[in-house]
């Protein structure tokens, strides 16, 4: 007669303390407990093969193991083909999968630590390491699942975004190697009918190697040319001449006002019509655009938690027009001042779109320091924590005809551009004397424009912009740039090598105070004086 052994025999199987912890010692139970937290921890399935329910296990294990190869192979394409990688993440359909995936193995994994709790037997513990067991495991599951269900949620906050904000139209393709981009900031308000852009520039970039240009045009710059096969040309064919009034960044408006059915099928048709503007009036190809809303570009600085810079000189947050004639305003609002400066998104907003006391060159010099101090300053670690926000704050702020199929390799050429050098041009001063807006000579545009896109790629271009002394406009412009243009060699380098202007020449501290007296007092020209270097400025 055969005999069954019992777990008060030697060489039971029962008495195995991992899976029949009943015969075990308290300190056995309890390192047994800890042991199958960090197994469920680190090799999801692995508890419950040598504790529990194996079949259950092995499958959690085979999820395991595919998980993990997956996740080498996802390393080795970022070695090998990011922009495939970043395409997969930002398309819509790719994205929706990885979330669905994200979301299936969250739930599997908090299972999984439900069911170690079981395999542990909390009864069997000590009481006093009881509840330390459950807030070791309840800490675990947080940080295994929750971490792929945050993730999850992110990318799904961003799918969102990107389908808000992009279009689903044809991918484009470079024009000469180049793909260029029209950075637009829409000034959009109560008394205005269409959004009219009150900066415009160009971002182009090599398609190959990611180093950029950036090409920035005055809004007030006239007789703009439209390029071949607008719609616009046929209506201006010798450029938008109408007058004073037709500036650039009136194109948006009177297309939108007036020419809309010139552009059937097109979402944003002033906005397209001002693209094409900017096409032929710099002789290139701008093949996409994105639209900064300004009214709504506060709500980004602030998602971030503000921009920090270093100002050159007081900037004013103007009040109302009081003499339309003469563009004076009355008593300013507050002021910026000058040094380094926390900006939130409404100090941010007039630091970038303030005028007053001195021209439109001067308040494109701080658009591109507040473009770079928030490119600089959105890392890693601010949109892990501020993720959700900014990117709702972007869909109320940006608008583009970008296809969002081509994002990731966009995204990719980003991440090859920003560590690089960048050429920089202005269709006025201090590249150009402050007339040439009024009067421009197209052909030396178009001259300079493949000057600075050429040079671009060369290595002594490049050395020459990085070893520019940081000057900054204000020196260029003292120096007197009448021949119409500067060479592109001595184009300025954004820089900080520069000491803000917080004295008057006698030693006098500028306040507030000293400001608002000179403007209570009608000293337009002293206070011009005072806030003459407010164009310079760098990120921190």
């Amino acid at each position: 007669m055969t005999m069954h052994k019992t777990p008060s025999q030697p060489g039971s199987a029962l008495t195995d303390p991992v899976r029949y912890p009943s015969g075990a010692s308290a300190p056995v139970r309890t390192k047994r407990a800890f042991v199958l937290v960090l197994l469920t921890l680190f090799v999801p399935g692995s508890a419950q093969i040598v504790a529990g329910d194996r079949k259950l296990g092995r499958i959690a294990l085979r999820v395991t193991i595919t998980v993990w190869a997956l996740a080498l192979l996802t390393l080795f394409i970022a070695l090998v083909n990011r922009t495939m990688l970043l395409s997969v993440v930002t398309h819509p359909v790719g994205s929706l999968f990885i979330i669905v995936i994200l979301v299936a193995l969250a739930l599997g994994w908090a299972f999984l630590f439900l069911n170690t709790l079981r395999i542990i037997r909390p009864a069997l513990l000590a009481p006093g390491m009881r509840p330390i067991i459950a807030v070791v495991l309840a800490v675990t599951t947080v940080l295994a699942s929750g971490s792929l269900g945050y993730l999850a949620y992110v990318l799904n906050v961003s799918r969102n975004a990107i389908g808000s904000i992009f279009n689903a139209g044809p991918a484009i393709d470079p024009v000469d190697g180049r793909y260029n981009f029209l950075m637009m900031g829409g000034d959009a308000g109560d008394d205005r009918t269409g959004r009219r852009p009150d900066s415009l520039s160009v971002i182009s970039v090599d398609a190959k190697t990611g180093e950029s240009a950036i090409i920035s045009v005055p809004r007030n710059l006239q007789n703009a040319q439209f390029s071949e096969g607008s719609p616009m040309r046929e209506i201006y064919p010798d450029g938008y001449n109408c007058g004073d009034e037709c500036l650039i960044n009136a194109v948006n408006t009177e297309v939108t006002n007036n020419h809309q059915d010139l552009y059937p099928g097109v979402a944003d048709p002033g906005a397209q019509a001002t693209l094409e503007a900017v096409s032929g009036t710099l002789g290139i190809t701008v093949q996409a655009y994105v639209l900064v809303d300004m009214d709504g570009f506060a709500k980004l600085i602030d998602a971030m938690g503000g921009i920090r810079i270093k100002a050159g000189g007081w900037v004013p947050i103007s009040g109302p027009v009081t003499d339309e004639a003469n563009g004076i305003h009355g008593m300013p609002d507050g002021w910026i001042p000058a040094g380094d400066q926390h900006l939130n998104g409404f100090q941010a907003l007039w630091y970038g779109r303030s005028r007053e006391f001195v021209d439109d060159y001067a308040r494109i010099a701080r658009q591109q320091c507040v473009q770079q101090a928030m490119l600089k300053q959105l890392d890693p670690a601010t949109l892990l924590t501020k993720f959700e926000d900014i990117a709702n704050a972007g869909t109320k702020v940006v608008d583009s005809n970008i296809s969002s199929n081509q994002l990731g390799s966009f995204v990719d050429l980003a991440l090859k551009s920003k560590n690089q050098p960048v050429k920089r041009l202005t269709i006025g001063p201090p590249d150009f004397d402050a007339s040439f807006s009024t009067v421009p000579d197209f052909d030396l545009i178009h001259s300079k424009v493949q000057e600075v896109l050429a040079s671009s790629n060369t290595p002594k271009a490049s050395d020459a912009v990085d070893s520019y002394d940081g000057a900054g406009a204000g020196a260029i412009m003292a120096a007197g740039p009448v021949a119409g243009s500067v060479p592109v060699s001595q184009l300025p380098s954004p820089s900080a090598d520069f000491t803000p202007v917080t004295t008057t020449p006698d030693g006098t501290a500028i306040t507030i105070e000293l400001l608002n007296g000179l403007k209570a007092q009608g000293d337009e020209q002293g206070i011009r004086d005072l806030v003459a270097t407010n164009g310079q400025c760098a990120p921190l």
